[in-house]
């Protein structure tokens, strides 16, 4: 079999993750907070035909080798955490985290997950949630008689009651950030969890100790440039093409041997 039909086909197999992780870009361009991934290529393993170095008599060395490549693969996709664009919301409950770091959720398992999305809610206790319904942590609780709630630039939420004319400080936001976030596990639904590649959580006051700073009525847009996505969707489509021709050559070459000898 010509090798490089086996060397192409891992092209087309490398594009076609490569469109898959576009296409995910491009469905999330609306998403609240999300993060753009982009897909990292590592070439395969070389057959060594002729080491470079090697010598091809008693005093002269070969200055090059003869290696043949075999391939390509996809080894991973990292996502790019670039804050960002802010939209103004005016809603009570909306929030963005200025800078680096995420606000904590507590899954119904017990453990946290963290997320960029501060489109919160109350649910029937008056304890502010995500918008599947999981607790903001430290967990918040409103009562029905407030009137209006001011969440700080540290994160410290305060609340007017009815009838009331002073300000009652009901507790406050923290948040968390990783040594490398682009080693947390996507979970969906706009949560990451915590991995051995991402390193334990560094949790504090937002705005200190390079936490960034929370602004309250806003929402973080996704990073994804749709402009940027459609030009790589299609240099994958001209990559994919290629390989393809390279499939195609190598058929034929194999056709005008089987038809000749």
């Amino acid at each position: 079999m010509h090798s490089a039909l086996w060397v192409a086909k891992t092209g087309l197999s490398a594009m076609d993750k490569q469109l898959s992780v576009i296409s995910n870009n491009l469905a999330n361009v609306s998403t609240t907070a999300f993060k753009k991934d982009r897909s990292v290529f590592e070439n395969l393993m070389y057959q060594t035909l002729r080491a470079p170095g090697g010598l091809s008599a008693q005093n002269t060395e070969l200055p090059s080798g003869l290696q043949i490549g075999s391939g390509v693969r996809v080894t991973g996709t990292q996502k790019n955490f670039s804050e960002g664009d802010y939209n103004v919301t005016d809603r009570q409950l909306d929030v963005a985290v200025q800078g680096a770091g995420f606000f904590q959720i507590l899954q119904p398992d017990g453990s946290l997950a963290y997320t960029r999305d501060g489109s919160f809610q109350l649910n029937s206790n008056g304890e502010v949630v995500d918008s599947s319904g999981m607790l903001l942590q430290p967990t918040i609780t409103i009562d029905p008689d407030v009137v209006e709630i001011t969440i700080g630039e540290d994160g410290v939420v305060s609340v007017l009651r009815a009838g009331e004319t002073d300000t009652e400080e009901v507790g406050a936001i923290n948040t968390a950030n990783f040594i490398n976030p682009a080693g947390l596990n996507f979970l969906g639904s706009n949560l990451y969890k915590e991995t051995t590649a991402s390193g334990a959580p560094i949790v504090g006051v937002p705005g200190e100790d390079g936490l960034g700073s929370i602004s309250q009525g806003m929402l973080e847009s996704s990073n994804v440039n749709s402009i940027e996505e459609l030009v790589n969707m299609i240099t994958t489509q001209r990559a994919y093409e290629m390989n393809s021709k390279v499939i195609s050559t190598a058929d034929g070459m194999l056709s005008f041997v089987n038809q000749q000898l």
